[in-house]
């Protein structure tokens, strides 16, 4: 989902927490801050894609230019309920500030917002990161 005009931050979620990146740029665009959603369906091929612009993968890189177009490129946020080393490579697409959130820790049980928000993948948490990327309040 693309922000009207510039993006001042973009979302990089992967599967169930591409809700909390909608939710966390509908609260962001009530701030004022712009924010583009991406939803990543495949970490391996994005990650393929950026090794071949470095020259050490023969994959395609048209999808990075298709999901992260550099026009659009400003700080991001990644989210998964995963490692967040899984996408923070992806700072490295147009050499922008990243932050990752993800689950470092695993074995916690609960009521799931209660859980998100213990892992610090819960829609504020988005929020907060997203408002630190940009230097804003």
């Amino acid at each position: 989902r693309r922000a009207p005009g510039a993006p001042d931050v973009t979302l990089a979620a992967m599967g169930a927490m591409v809700p909390e990146a909608l939710a966390a740029a509908d609260r962001l665009a009530a701030l004022g801050v712009a924010a583009d959603v991406v939803c990543v369906t495949s970490p391996g091929l994005l990650f393929r894609a950026a090794q071949a612009r470095r020259g050490l993968d023969d994959a395609p890189t048209w999808v990075l230019d298709q999901a992260f177009p550099a026009g659009r490129a400003a700080p991001l946020v990644t989210l998964l309920d995963g490692h967040p080393h899984t996408l923070a490579f992806l700072g490295t697409v147009h050499n922008t500030p990243v932050t990752p959130l993800g689950v470092t820790r695993f074995g916690q049980s609960g009521a799931l917002d209660d859980v998100y928000r213990h892992h610090g993948i819960d829609t504020e948490s988005v929020v907060r990161a997203a408002l630190d990327l940009t230097h804003r309040p």
